[in-house]
């Protein structure tokens, strides 16, 4: 699966995750971890985003509810 439009990241406070920035009109979350990789996560609900975003350890929620359920694709640096 490929994402090609941009989205806009935000900075939040994470040990684990530098950006994050979602679509809300084709359920897609993107986000730039501390290593520097881009990923999109695809089909993720915005309440699902909601949670993430209140989170208490965004890093721990991300490797919890999101990796082991969603389809992803890692970005390559130049579209990132």
């Amino acid at each position: 699966m490929r994402y090609p439009t941009p989205i806009r990241r935000h900075h939040v406070k994470s040990t684990a995750v530098r950006t994050m920035g979602y679509d809300e009109d084709e359920w897609v979350l993107q986000l730039e971890y501390t290593n520097g990789k881009v990923y999109n996560y695809f089909r993720v609900p915005p309440a699902e985003f909601e949670l993430l975003k209140a989170a208490p350890s965004i890093g721990e929620y991300v490797n919890r509810e999101i990796k082991p359920y969603y389809e992803y694709e890692e970005l390559e640096s130049a579209e990132a």
